[in-house]
């Protein structure tokens, strides 16, 4: 399925579904916090955002330049491995599509690997990282993302199960082979489709 435009929002496909809850979820109301470790306090003033691996010129972006590129609006329900849906999430922020605007992709470039910190790592196709409802988020239901949530900039990939959505995130490399992240080399599956519960290797 393909996203739609609604008044300058992005529609997430997934919204559209007679039946929203994938097998196996439960609706909730409230967004859970879940994550390994402790929660990462980064400050905005040293914040970056770095673009490398099989580009032809990395780039490095500091939080006011990240916030000066485009904004996008995303409607999206969001689904947790754990089995938690939440549903209609209102984001703002930086489309992974303005990221073809910032660098020149090399054309071994088949993988995305988005780095967060504490060594953080997820990996994703090209296909599902492009996909017009995935964004880097900075705010939610309208208010800034906090840090328990991933601020001050998470991925949201609203297709896939939300360990895929990373929180904290630094950057992003582009790379050739498929390298499993953090969670994937933990056992969970390579790509997180929630409707057919990809969820474990």
């Amino acid at each position: 399925m393909k996203e739609e435009q609604a008044g300058g929002t992005v529609i997430s496909p997934d919204t559209k579904r007679k039946q929203r809850v994938p097998p196996n979820q439960r609706k909730v109301e409230d967004w859970p916090v879940l994550h390994a470790g402790s929660v990462r306090n980064l400050d905005p003033a040293t914040w970056t955002f770095k673009i490398f691996g099989l580009v032809e010129k990395e780039r490095t972006l500091t939080h006011k330049e990240f916030m000066a590129l485009p904004k996008v609006k995303v409607l999206s329900d969001i689904h947790c491995v754990t089995g938690w849906t939440l549903l209609d999430n209102s984001w703002e922020g930086v489309g992974s599509g303005a990221i073809k605007d910032l660098v020149k992709l090399g054309p071994k470039a088949k993988f995305v690997i988005v780095h967060g910190a504490g060594g953080f790592t997820t990996k994703l196709t090209m296909e599902d990282f492009f996909q017009g409802d995935v964004l880097f988020a900075i705010s939610h239901n309208g208010k800034q993302i906090t840090p328990e949530h991933g601020a001050p900039v998470r991925l949201v990939v609203p297709r896939l199960y939300f360990w895929k959505s990373a929180k904290w995130v630094t950057g992003i490399e582009f790379v050739e082979e498929d390298e499993p992240g953090f969670w994937e080399s933990r056992g969970y599956h390579n790509h997180g489709d929630p409707w057919t519960e990809e969820r474990y290797s």
